[in-house]
């Protein structure tokens, strides 16, 4: 066995897992240890483990988060909840870390390592994937999905005149509608002590929404949206925003705040109040209050629904990787 790339468990490595983060280009805030302990709580028991670390000297130079059923190594999480997944590894070093990591699982029993919804930037894309197949590997990539991302400007005004005049137009009339004809009230929670009893108020919403969205909270579902917002709200990761219109929620959003980013996670609706755009109209108060605290992105995450180009978003390729012994 390689001395350098060793199994660990979670506990072992959240300190130092922390800092690498910080010090590695793949830094969202699906990899952080407190999603993935999360999800692994909620689902790892379907699964073995393989946290692998990857040591350069007595120093932690990178992370496999990785998973494996039936002969098949994934990462941990699924493409049903996480966005994004990636390995994580300290920037400048990535060659040894992937070296060293594909030396180690050669050796280990599998016979397929499927990637999930991983960037283009991403580490497994860059680095992880080439010298998969300089060893010898079979290689088979196809994009899976989109994540529509916006940059966003120093003001309202500069994010207005980003969109295109119909869609500029329908934002204004929307509001106008709202506002001239309801009192309206847009707010955040997230305040670790009061996301709890805000969380429900989100499940609540989730269930008046349409059938879809009732049918993808399932009970294993909530008990990770649960454990997973308890943890990252501990770091101040969690938005959970609700727009009330005469004094009744109607709408509310799940978002992370992460490395200065805005991701749009979940959202729910009343759909008693479909008729006022209660769900577009939250997005666009949330993007004036992201621009407002000058953050960098508002990132809609996976899928290509049409509210997000309406809103500015802008493609990202998400791809799906399968490296197979030949």
């Amino acid at each position: 066995m390689d001395e350098f790339v060793k199994p660990v468990s979670f506990v072992g490595l959240k300190t130092a897992w922390q800092e690498l983060l910080t010090a590695s280009a793949a830094n969202h805030v699906f990899f952080t240890p407190q999603w993935q302990t999360a999800w692994w709580q909620v689902f790892g028991s379907y699964y073995e483990l393989i946290l692998l670390s990857i040591l350069e000297g007595d120093k932690l130079a990178g992370i496999a988060p990785l998973k494996r059923q039936e002969g098949k190594l994934s990462f941990i999480g699924s493409s049903d909840v996480c966005d994004y997944m990636d390995f994580i590894a300290r920037k400048g070093r990535e060659e040894y870390i992937f070296s060293r990591l594909l030396e180690y699982l050669d050796a280990q029993e599998w016979n397929s390592i499927e990637l999930e919804n991983i960037l283009g930037d991403s580490l497994a894309f860059k680095y992880f994937v080439p010298l998969a197949q300089q060893k010898g590997y079979r290689i088979e990539t196809k994009q899976s999905n989109v994540s529509p991302q916006l940059i966003l400007p120093a003001s309202w005004e500069d994010y207005l005149v980003l969109l295109t005049t119909k869609d500029r137009h329908e934002i204004r009339r929307k509001l106008r509608r709202l506002e001239q004809n309801q009192s309206v009230n847009y707010f955040a929670v997230t305040d670790k002590e009061v996301l709890p009893k805000a969380a429900e108020s989100f499940f609540k919403l989730f269930q008046l929404s349409n059938e879809e969205k009732a049918n993808f909270m399932t009970e294993k579902k909530k008990e990770f949206f649960t454990t997973m917002i308890s943890s990252l709200g501990e770091h101040g990761n969690i938005r959970l925003s609700f727009l009330e219109v005469g004094g009744k929620r109607a709408s509310s959003t799940l978002c992370f705040d992460f490395n200065n980013d805005i991701y749009l996670y979940n959202s729910a609706y009343d759909k008693e109040y479909s008729a006022l755009s209660v769900g577009l109209l939250l997005e666009v108060f949330n993007i004036r209050d992201a621009i407002d605290n000058g953050k960098k992105r508002f990132d809609f995450l996976s899928g290509n629904e049409p509210y997000k180009y309406d809103l500015g978003g802008q493609d990202v390729p998400l791809y799906r990787c399968v490296i197979s012994r030949r």
